[in-house]
């Protein structure tokens, strides 16, 4: 036992080193593409003579992303953009996976409630943005209320698929086991769905920033979008784009920490993300 232990530990070391310096190499990638983009850019713009108000040079959105750090601003608008994310992805997917759960559990709720929640999903949320801002105020809730409700439907879609994509066989011998519905649901059925679920939560991650982002441009005192605002009526397009950009971070931060969630979650399953 002990030389079969001694022998396998080199080897998960190595494949763990592996798997590291490959994930080491895929970022030096990123990093040197994206350095040569934005000389390419850089260059146009000072080759061409390209106004500021047009679209400012990289330098210059640097710049104001540095400014803005610095001074406090943006960091302050993200920390409340941030908490709106977070909370309502947190209330929006909860209930999504919950009712997905319920609706398989249960077919009259399927038939009844799917329709609505469709319906729901279908009306634009820039449309009843104005409606949260009138019912819960210009607050960090009436926007949690927009990203709840834009994550939502994508973690319920994805709950109800993965919990119906159960092979029939594993169905069938929980059945023959004299398994209950509950036992059914705990060690079959949400162990498939939970590959699908993490999809779902991956899609809710985003579109939760695009709806803080929204209910912020109909009403709100602080945030990000209250600072595109700022800086598209001021015609400061540095700013914007610094802006732009640290929401595109930020987002892009939240799905790979989802993403590296769902590796480690889903290990067993090959619809985990690479």
């Amino acid at each position: 036992m002990t030389d079969l232990a001694t022998t396998e530990t080199p080897a998960t070391d190595r494949h763990s080193a592996r798997g590291f310096r490959a994930s080491a190499w895929r970022g030096l990638e990123r990093l040197v593409s994206l350095a040569i983009l934005l000389t390419i850019i850089e260059g146009g713009i000072r080759v061409f003579d390209v106004q500021p108000y047009v679209f400012p040079a990289p330098s210059a959105i640097g710049l104001a992303l540095y400014d803005g750090i610095a001074n406090g601003t943006f960091l302050h608008a993200l920390g409340v953009t941030l908490t709106e994310i977070l909370g309502g992805f947190a209330i929006g997917s909860i209930c999504g996976i919950t009712l997905g759960i319920a609706m398989v559990q249960v077919p009259l709720l399927d038939r009844l409630i799917y329709p609505y929640v469709v319906g729901m999903q279908t009306v634009p949320k820039v449309a009843i943005a104005p409606l949260m801002i009138v019912w819960f105020g210009f607050g960090i809730s009436s926007k949690i209320v927009i990203v709840a409700l834009t994550c939502l439907f994508p973690s319920l879609v994805n709950t109800i698929a993965g919990l119906r994509a159960v092979d029939s066989d594993r169905i069938a011998l929980i059945t023959a086991m004299c398994g209950s519905r509950a036992q059914l649901l705990r060690y079959v059925q949400l162990p498939n769905a939970l590959p699908y679920i993490m999809a779902g939560l991956n899609t809710g991650i985003v579109l939760a920033v695009i709806g803080a982002i929204v209910g912020e441009f109909v009403g709100a005192r602080t945030g990000i979008g209250v600072l595109i605002l700022q800086a598209n009526f001021g015609l400061d397009l540095a700013a914007m784009f610094a802006v732009l950009v640290m929401i595109a971070v930020t987002g892009v931060v939240l799905s790979f920490i989802l993403r590296q969630i769902e590796l480690r979650l889903c290990f067993w399953s090959g619809k985990a993300t690479k």
